[in-house]
């Protein structure tokens, strides 16, 4: 078979090849609605599957479209596992269960964020823990991250003030001020919220009402735009040492990076969904990896988000422009190639395995 066919053009056809491939499987199939539309007017849910005995002790659970506009990497990957029949590999004291598009909305208007505007992937904390945490690097370059004008003009005088912090403070420094999380603009980007989005509401519900059973639970998180083309760095968020990381390694091998330990291409965040994880599952053994497979140049793929945070805030959705920025956004986060697409399927398929092999030990 041809792993590129599993990857799909847009939400909608990704959605119907995620079901026809799931019920081809015999997977058990669970529609959630959102209550938004998408932009050709469809509806919007999130889809999952489950493969193996309700009451399994172990479960490897893979979750594609936390990024929402990811959702075409994750998708592609769980549609290939499916269309491989992996599933009659399964131990019998194993099951998978597959979430698709844990962020509908974001898939389908190819957005980073969910319909509230929030990264996901920030939005996993206590919002009644006290106050919220504090980026100040972000603070400082607001208004130039994100612009009330997406011209040359502005562009430019944006790229300076970015390029003087950069100077000043290093390049990793940079990248911790842009996407390690803000609680301050809810109009930027990646804002972690002022309390549970209904994706996170939803997962919530959903790993409460699947994996109540399970007492070992691997946990796949599929997402993109960092790194080199096509290569998945295989971040656990567990510091190296603690017994989270040193599960994982175990499973997938000394490749595994840390983003406690500060070892990963990923800035330190705050709020991500596998660090939440073990709040949600404490009755379970959580391990828990973000394939995270490279696209563009990190300043391009953050200049894509730029562009699509100014569109939705101030631009023409239906104007030229706008249709130039959604192409840049979807190439910077979905390598629409078959060399990449068959990197994706390969390392994935190979991650399930070792996954899989993991929890029936």
């Amino acid at each position: 078979m041809n792993s590129a066919d599993a990857f799909s053009t847009d939400y909608q056809q990704a959605r119907a090849r995620f079901r026809e491939a799931a019920a081809a499987a015999g997977a058990v199939l669970e529609a959630i609605a959102n209550p938004n539309l998408g932009p050709d007017g469809g509806s919007l849910s999130t889809d999952i599957a489950w493969i193996g005995s309700p009451e399994a002790e172990a479960v490897l659970v893979m979750i594609s479209g936390t990024h929402g506009i990811e959702g075409f990497c994750g998708s592609g990957a769980q549609i290939d596992w499916l269309r491989r029949r992996e599933a009659r590999r399964l131990p019998a004291d194993v099951a998978v269960m597959m979430i698709h598009a844990v962020n509908p909305y974001g898939f389908a208007w190819l957005r980073r964020v969910t319909e509230e505007n929030v990264d996901l992937n920030r939005n996993w904390i206590d919002f009644n823990a006290g106050p919220l945490p504090v980026n100040q690097g972000y603070a400082e370059l607001r208004e130039a991250i994100s612009p009330a004008e997406w011209t040359d003009a502005s562009r430019a005088a944006t790229a300076k003030v970015l390029g003087a912090y950069i100077e000043a403070h290093g390049e990793a420094a940079y990248i911790a001020a842009l996407s390690g999380g803000q609680y301050i603009d809810e109009a930027g980007i990646f804002y972690g919220g002022r309390a549970p989005t209904w994706a996170r509401a939803n997962q919530t519900a959903i790993f409460g009402h699947y994996l109540g059973q399970a007492g070992r639970i691997g946990i796949i998180d599929y997402h993109t735009g960092l790194g080199p083309w096509g290569y998945a760095e295989q971040i656990v968020m567990d510091a190296r040492g603690e017994p989270g990381f040193e599960r994982a390694a175990a499973w997938y091998g000394s490749a595994i990076t840390s983003m406690a330990s500060g070892d990963s291409v990923s800035a330190p965040v705050k709020g991500d969904g596998l660090s939440g994880t073990p709040q949600l599952l404490a009755h379970a053994e959580v391990t828990g990896v973000a394939l995270e497979f490279g696209t563009l140049p990190t300043r391009q793929v953050a200049e894509a988000l730029r562009a699509d945070n100014w569109l939705h805030n101030h631009g023409d959705l239906g104007s030229v422009q706008a249709r130039e920025i959604k192409a840049d956004v979807r190439a910077a986060f979905y390598g629409d190639q078959d060399d990449w697409k068959g990197m994706v399927a390969g390392q994935s398929l190979l991650a399930t395995r070792q996954a899989i092999a993991g929890l029936s030990r």
